[in-house]
């Protein structure tokens, strides 16, 4: 059926002019069926004569009965709730009953009668609600209903609105959707209809944003269809303030002259050791970068032997960037001299802002920044890198290993943590950034650059929150159907200390929706640091996949079952060995061996075997991707075992075959020298875990999934 858009705007408009916040269940039950959302038959009663009267017409089976009044929300506190009710007695004293319990919850309560409504009983009972997240605006949320929502919390959100195929998806990613299909000879709930209905409620908030939540709870979904038992709306009384808007153009104008500039200006240059001017100047000079730099100290004729400047005015000629290195307390103005020189951005390493309660400043610096058309990275931050110009815009030292990881941070400690894992392991970077404060520019400006940087192959971003999660989103949506983008969210959005615990509000207070929402958007989460820069620095040396069939090879059966626990906790499936192959394995394995999957050639076996085993693995193209398991021994020492990889690998590359290979190695010390060879041979390898290589291949290909690589 078509939306009837005008009937909901009537019963919106309606609250409105009365002030008020929530609406009453039968304007509840207009708006959805406004929307074609089922509900049961009901009728409104002001009488217990006209409830008795009601509930003959529904059949005169049992009925709720329910207090209406705009002055009381929460309907089960208040007493106002009786089910099960039948017979034109009980009817009768139930609505005597639930009018006594309104006056003694709230002697002043308007109340605007007894609602009657035809019980429901049968199916699964579900929750379908929305709420209005600070950081991703409409928000749907599905899962089990009625009390089981507040004991297992056993719900998944999506951004609004969603499609048909979303809502499908919504059905299967709650833990307990095998109730929807049905167990133990129960029915299968029609799971189109119950989509449906999921898909009418995110259009309307959609529509209509001036609802902030929507529950529908319970929701009795059956073979047959699904109706909506109860219906709670709330209200925005005031207009909320959407996020500043640039369209894809406007963020790369700007981005590229940031992390492409011909010339620097450095606001707070020094010639003193020990000041961030004059960390930041060394840093630009001996880093290598070859645009202009442009000291500004009005103290200073030269700084590190180049022309200082009084003003940023006074700069000849055309500047990209301004890198901030002055009290916080002069940073405004300065911004101000930024904007009117016609330099689009502004990276501001000093401290002593919004981080440390000076909220206003940050409000100040933030409006003079857009009355002057100027981004802002920053303020609080450690600055940023790009290598493929040699640019270290930083107080940090450069950094020389070239590669095609980006790495993003909002803490400054943390930024730290990468540089030194990046310097650590060698790992190829194209880009550091550190976001602070996000006074303006953030993760969303930062994707829509790399997606586009040829010198870039997978962006790994740390962050505490999202100022407009539907901006990032967006981004990462078009980033992640190119290159991979690893997450590490820190800490818990702060919804939900308003609302009881059956209500979507709170059920959105927690990490979930986080969880939810980046998996639409087609990131690959991690849970720690460590992972976080695992995946970013081997991500990139991993083929795609091109199918689901993983195979372990494994020189002890111990790490075999370790390396087959890790495939199932990452969501890997291992291959079932066709009797061919298995036939094939083998021919090379001792009789003591064991094929299947883990395939165990034993821990006393030569390095031909794994040669063999490794080439048939490559070569058979059933299987779309290899789990090594090495063990230290005389026979096949570990740099033999290393060696040979990446010769067998190397020679299957020249033929066309391009597989994912992870490996653990179990050994003493000598398996790390191993491990960081075949990592420069492009084989993901650990010494000393069985996890960490399963993870990194799991993150592959949960990348390739969201991308539809597969």
């Amino acid at each position: 059926m078509p939306y009837q858009k005008q009937t909901v705007r009537e019963v919106l408009d309606k609250a409105a002019a009365a002030g008020r916040d929530a609406l009453t269940a039968p304007e509840g039950r207009r708006v959805c069926e406004a929307y074609g959302i089922p509900t049961p038959g009901e009728g409104l009663a002001s009488t217990a004569e006209e409830a008795v009267a009601l509930a003959a017409e529904l059949g005169g089976g049992p009925v709720a009965l329910k207090i209406v009044s705009p002055d009381i929300l929460h309907k089960t506190e208040a007493g106002g709730v009786l089910v099960g009710v039948e017979g034109a007695d009980a009817v009768r004293a139930g609505f005597e009953k639930i009018l006594a319990n309104a006056r003694g919850y709230k002697a002043d309560a308007a109340v605007d009668g007894v609602q009657v409504q035809q019980m429901l009983t049968g199916g699964q009972e579900v929750i379908i609600g929305a709420t209005t997240d600070p950081s991703f605006g409409k928000v749907v949320v599905f899962g089990l209903g009625g009390v089981l929502v507040e004991v297992l919390k056993d719900v998944t959100f999506r951004l609004a609105p969603v499609d048909k195929t979303e809502a499908r998806s919504m059905l299967d990613g709650i833990a307990a959707a095998e109730l929807l299909r049905g167990v133990r000879g129960g029915e299968a709930v029609d799971a189109d209809a119950l989509a449906d209905v999921i898909v009418r409620l995110s259009d309307l908030v959609t529509d209509f944003p001036e609802i902030r939540e929507f529950d529908l709870n319970p929701v009795f979904a059956g073979a047959d269809g699904s109706v909506a038992a109860d219906v709670r709306i709330l209200l925005d009384t005031e207009p909320v303030a959407a996020p500043p808007q640039y369209t894809r153009e406007e963020m790369l104008a700007v981005m590229n002259r940031l992390m492409h500039p011909r010339a620097v200006a450095v606001i707070g240059a020094s010639n003193e050791d020990g000041k961030i001017g004059n960390s930041v100047m060394k840093n630009l000079i001996n880093g290598g970068y070859l645009g202009e730099i442009y000291p500004i100290n009005p103290k200073a004729d030269e700084v590190l032997g180049r022309k200082a400047y009084a003003r940023v005015a006074d700069v000849p000629g055309e500047v990209d960037v301004a890198v901030f290195a002055i009290p916080a307390k002069f940073v405004v103005s300065a911004v101000r001299e930024v904007g009117e020189k016609g330099i689009p951005a502004a990276v501001l390493i000093p401290s002593g802002f919004a981080e440390t309660g000076n909220v206003e400043l940050q409000k100040e610096l933030v409006q003079a920044a857009r009355e002057h058309n100027v981004r802002l990275l920053g303020p609080n931050i450690y600055g940023y890198y790009y290598t493929h110009e040699n640019l270290c815009a930083t107080f940090c030292t450069p950094y020389d290993v070239k590669g095609g990881v980006a790495l993003t941070s909002q803490s400054g400690g943390i930024g730290m943590a990468i540089l030194g894992f990046s310097r650590t392991t060698r790992t190829g970077v194209s880009a550091i950034v550190g976001l602070g404060n996000k006074s303006d520019l953030d993760e969303d400006d930062l994707l829509t650059f790399f997606e586009e940087d040829d010198n870039t192959r997978c962006i790994a971003m740390h962050l505490e929150d999202l100022k407009d999660g539907r901006a990032f989103v967006r981004a990462a949506q078009r980033t992640t159907k190119r290159k991979p983008v690893v997450v590490l969210k820190a800490g818990r959005t702060a919804l939900g200390a308003r609302a009881a615990s059956s209500h979507t509000g709170a059920l959105a207070g927690d990490d979930k929706v986080y969880d939810d929402i980046l998996r639409q958007a087609g990131v690959v989460r991690a849970y720690s640091l460590n992972d976080m820069l695992e995946f970013a620095r081997g991500l990139p040396v991993l083929p795609t996949p091109k199918g689901e069939n993983v195979v372990i090879i494994t020189g002890a059966g111990g790490s075999g079952v370790l390396l087959s626990d890790a495939c199932d906790a990452n969501g890997l499936t291992l291959m079932d060995i066709p009797d061919d192959l298995d036939t094939a394995f083998r021919a090379f394995i001792p009789p003591f061996g064991a094929a299947g999957n883990p395939i165990d050639i034993t821990g006393g076996e030569p390095p031909s075997t794994y040669e063999a085993t490794i080439r048939l693995g490559l070569e058979d193209p059933r299987i779309h991707a290899l789990v090594l398991g090495y063990w230290h021994t005389i026979v096949t020492p570990p740099m033999v075992f290393a060696e040979l990889v990446g010769r067998v690998v190397g020679e299957a590359r020249a033929k066309g075959i391009d597989k994912p290979i992870v490996a653990s190695l179990a050994g003493d010390t000598e398996v790390e020298q191993a491990s960081e060879y075949l990592y420069d041979h492009g084989v993901v390898a650990y010494p000393y875990t069985t996890e960490k290589p399963v993870a990194v291949l799991g993150a592959k290909y949960r990348w390739a999934r969201a991308a539809n690589l597969l």
